[in-house]
């Protein structure tokens, strides 16, 4: 099963991020725990500079921007063939 973490405050970015995540998880029946971390320490743990910031696996993948759903797909179908 995938760990994927969306990093913000829950701004619009950020809630964005994660509706972009839960869309291509239930498009594609992937297993995946989808974790909002809008805690500020635990946000810094991952040394991002900015928020929305994206970790699949404790990889972080995306930080500062909304993820395109085709990128979103390209980094968790990638994440479930490593696994």
């Amino acid at each position: 099963m995938l760990t994927v973490k969306v990093l913000g405050s829950g701004c619009a970015n950020c809630k964005r991020v994660e509706q972009i995540v839960r869309k291509v998880v239930e498009d594609h029946g992937l297993q995946a725990e989808v974790i909002k971390v809008t805690e500020y320490p635990e946000i810094m743990k991952y040394n991002i500079m900015s928020t929305p910031g994206l970790v699949i696996n404790e990889k972080i993948v995306s930080t500062g921007r909304i993820p395109t759903p085709a990128e979103v797909t390209t980094w968790l179908t990638s994440a479930v063939e490593v696994a």
